[in-house]
């Protein structure tokens, strides 16, 4: 079996790219984030013709989520946290475990809850996912989480320690979820350095491979009853070369049925 999770940063714009992913990969579930379509134009049509359900969350322009999946859902839900409807959420039932595709919030520039509402909503995001996925006994957890735990998760951890994504707090509050939750951070379990691990470059970066100024900002988890089913992970980069590409790559895990 293989799960794959991409903030392909508009469904719409990276179609041929999603289709493209679909075909070569052929993964029993991927989970998108970041789709910015509202769910009556959400292309099930596409999807539906190289074998896959739809399940999508989406609000007019930004955010969305979706999870697309080889057999039919049990049932599908669609969650918000922190009393905002901000289609961040999804999660699909299957016979085995629930599947979850998330996308935390960025957190805005500044690090400070106390001037900055972004960030500030942030935090209360990742505590309240941390309670949420602690009703949960068997999951996979996809998504674009905008936090890099590790201090080999960022190209520099110096240079990055004060910037939204790899501070103290967002690193630590990501940890606790792993802990409190009795999860495995199944990308990091296979892949490390010197091998590749980040899954974010920035746009303003005039050529991602040379200068490598990435993040380690997407991950996959998976609840430890089912450890004993992780064969592999692996990053898609190359979707990065593409021309006009998500600043995210896929990742993906493979596991035995």
């Amino acid at each position: 079996m293989k799960i794959i999770s991409w903030n392909v940063n508009s469904v719409r714009a990276r179609i041929n790219y999603v289709n493209e992913l679909l075909q070569t990969e052929k993964p029993d579930f991927l989970c998108l984030q970041e789709t910015k379509i509202i769910d009556n134009e959400f292309p099930i049509k596409s999807f539906t013709e190289l074998g896959y359900f739809s399940y999508f969350f989406g609000i007019p322009s930004y955010n969305g989520v979706a999870i697309l999946s080889k057999k039919k859902s049990i049932n599908i839900e669609k969650l918000n946290l922190c009393n905002k409807l901000d289609a961040r959420i999804i999660s699909s039932e299957t016979s085995d475990f629930d599947i979850m595709s998330v996308y935390v919030p960025a957190g805005g520039d500044v690090p400070d809850p106390n001037i900055n509402l972004k960030f500030r909503h942030k935090l209360l995001f990742l505590d309240e996912l941390n309670q949420l996925l602690k009703t949960k006994k068997k999951i996979i957890v996809c998504g674009d989480l905008n936090v890099a735990p590790h201090e080999d998760d960022v190209w520099s951890h110096k240079s990055l320690i004060n910037v939204v994504s790899h501070t103290y707090i967002e690193r630590e509050k990501l940890k606790k979820i792993l802990e409190d939750c009795n999860l495995i951070d199944a990308v990091r379990y296979f892949v490390n350095p010197p091998q590749n691990i980040y899954t974010w470059w920035s746009y303003r970066s005039p050529n991602y491979k040379i200068n490598n100024r990435g993040r380690r900002l997407d991950h996959i988890w998976v609840s430890k009853q089912i450890k004993n089913k992780l064969v592999n992970s692996k990053i898609l980069d190359k979707y990065r070369s593409k021309d006009k590409p998500s600043d995210h790559v896929p990742v993906c895990l493979e596991m035995k049925n």
